[in-house]
């Protein structure tokens, strides 16, 4: 539940048009009323490697000033006991907190809805669904509908054969092919894949039924570092903002960034392995800019090298 949203007021301004099992589903306390406006979308887990997808949508929210004013009952939507081994059961378990023999706290998958009228931006950080996908969706576009927004625009990662010493490689999926060449301007490329589907790629098929168009901007990130990636967060946050022409202040981002990537670096060093396998990259990322064929191996999935950058480099330490 939101802060304050208990009381009489708190579910104002409720759509009577909103279809029961829906309005069920959303507690609002705000209403924000906008036109034309950009609704963007962060979800955790998929797609959300080094916590870009999340991490930009935050960083926004703070930078803007942006209020929470919704949220969607997660009860529905995710599971709590996965049979199995104590460790994958916990990897879909809410966290908790005991202290002194007393449950002190527990936490449950967040959905929350961010406004910034100033902006016409609508904003969305959550947990990817587990279940019901298609009432997960419909939660969506409503509340987009209900508040002026005619885009969603999605913000996500993953990894690949990028070094961390260069910005990510960033892509774009389109709803309709008109609104393609219009991402193309802000220098991303075109998606081509074909595998397991995210979250996003479902409400994508769904945007234009339900009268809404979509984008995304993925970000390619190093498949070989398991922490958050401030550097792939600030150059996100740098095209979002042209994407949005917003007049966003990420000097101290940047700063944040450059300092993490000198400690990945020296961290790097100590592993020829992995240093020998960067350098690799780095002259294939400068070569593919310079239009030369890149020679490197396609090992992004090779287990002897993801995850050698651990839990310590943490960003916010």
């Amino acid at each position: 539940m939101l802060p304050g949203g208990d009381g009489p007021d708190y579910n104002r301004g409720m759509s009577p048009s909103m279809p029961t099992p829906l309005a069920e589903l959303l507690t609002f306390s705000d209403r924000p009323q906008m036109s034309n406006a950009t609704m963007l979308l962060a979800f955790t887990g998929w797609m959300d490697g080094g916590d870009v997808s999340t991490g930009t949508i935050q960083r926004l929210v703070d930078l803007v000033d942006a209020q929470p004013f919704a949220e969607i009952d997660p009860d529905p939507f995710y599971i709590y006991n996965f049979p199995g081994s104590m460790e994958m059961s916990a990897l879909f378990r809410p966290e908790i907190r005991v202290e002194d023999g007393l449950v002190t706290s527990i936490e449950l998958p967040s959905t929350q809805f961010f406004a910034s009228q100033e902006h016409n931006l609508l904003m969305f950080i959550g947990k990817e669904p587990n279940l019901r996908w298609q009432t997960f969706a419909d939660c969506l576009f409503h509340l987009a509908h209900d508040s002026g927004v005619t885009r969603i625009l999605f913000v996500g990662s993953f990894g690949g054969a990028v070094p961390h010493t260069r910005d990510p490689r960033l892509y774009t999926t389109c709803s309709r092919p008109d609104l393609l060449p219009e991402m193309e301007r802000f220098g991303v490329r075109r998606t081509g894949y074909e595998g397991p589907g995210s979250f996003m790629s479902y409400l994508m098929s769904r945007s234009e039924e339900s009268g809404l168009e979509m984008v995304s901007l993925i970000a390619e990130i190093p498949h070989y570092l398991t922490v958050t990636n401030p550097a792939s967060i600030e150059a996100v946050s740098r095209r979002l903002a042209k994407i949005l022409q917003l007049p966003l202040e990420l000097d101290e981002l940047r700063s944040a960034s450059t300092e993490w990537e000198l400690e990945v670096s020296s961290a790097i060093d100590e592993n020829d392995e992995l240093a020998e396998r960067v350098r690799e990259y780095e002259e294939a990322y400068d070569n593919e800019l310079l239009g030369i064929e890149p020679e490197v191996d396609e090992i992004a999935d090779d287990p002897g090298l993801d995850g050698l950058i651990l839990d310590g480099l943490d960003p916010d330490e």
